[in-house]
């Protein structure tokens, strides 16, 4: 039985001007807040990391693949994951598409893992996504950019994330609630499959030399997540009464 209010074209268009100046005030106020990312410190690297690639060992500086902009999605995927995080799949689903014109407008895009190369690969392929992807199994790339979090740190507290301390393990969810239900899904427990984090993070190279200037993490991934742009305007949103409900893109059908 449908419990959502109804009326006449004309009932509706009133309230859809006022929700069209509201949006538009959003939209300005979201070209500011870009303003003022670009407008953030570069913090110079000097630190020496080395990844593995689909072309092999590579700096960070290598990662921008001839560009002067590198965005790197801190992509959920442990070493001891038998299959990338299904939200951050979610979200990859839609690299494809964008990074060639982010190529070609000198923003080189790719994806960074702590899972070894060779899973990496052979995930992508199971995905059919051609973006770059590399491996920072044998850096602090992951530590260092706040989007890995050691046991000792679960145990003990402390760790940063999000640009907040965070309290010791038990994190909120427990061993049957939604974040279960995602560990799950890369073969894992809570606890392993919360040792890695989602975010991403921006750089600039200058010169030869390579510069941090900015990252964000948690919710402020949801912009990048274009699924939930499409059900923020979908006539129920994202309707999440039951939690968890979204797979792999390979995975529906086969449940």
């Amino acid at each position: 039985m449908m419990k959502h209010m109804t009326g006449t074209r004309e009932e509706w268009l009133a309230p859809r001007l006022e929700l069209l100046q509201a949006e538009k005030d959003l939209t300005r106020r979201s070209d500011e807040l870009a303003r003022r990312r670009q407008e953030l410190p570069w913090v110079r690297i000097d630190k020496e990391y080395r990844f593995e690639t689909d072309e092999g060992s590579a700096s960070l500086a290598d990662l921008f693949r001839g560009r002067s902009q590198l965005l790197i999605y801190h992509f959920m995927f442990g070493p001891d994951y038998t299959a990338g995080c299904p939200s951050c799949s979610s979200i990859a689903d839609g690299f494809n598409g964008i990074a060639v014109h982010l190529a070609n407008h000198d923003v080189m895009l790719s994806a960074v893992s702590r899972a070894p190369i060779a899973k990496v690969e052979a995930y992508k392929r199971r995905m059919g996504w051609t973006f770059p992807w590399a491996s920072s199994l044998s850096t602090d790339f992951n530590a260092d950019f706040n989007v890995r979090v050691t046991e000792e740190q679960q145990r003990e507290g402390g760790m940063e994330y999000n640009y907040r301390r965070e309290e010791a393990w038990p994190l909120p969810g427990d061993e049957k609630g939604p974040v279960a239900k995602i560990a799950a899904m890369t073969g894992t427990d809570v606890a392993t499959y919360t040792r890695e984090r989602p975010g991403m993070s921006a750089f600039v190279l200058e010169d030869g030399v390579v510069y941090h200037t900015y990252s964000t993490y948690a919710r402020g991934l949801d912009g990048l997540w274009g699924m939930y742009q499409w059900l923020d305007r979908a006539p129920k949103g994202r309707n999440e009464n039951e939690g968890v409900w979204w797979l792999r893109h390979d995975e529906y059908g086969k449940r």
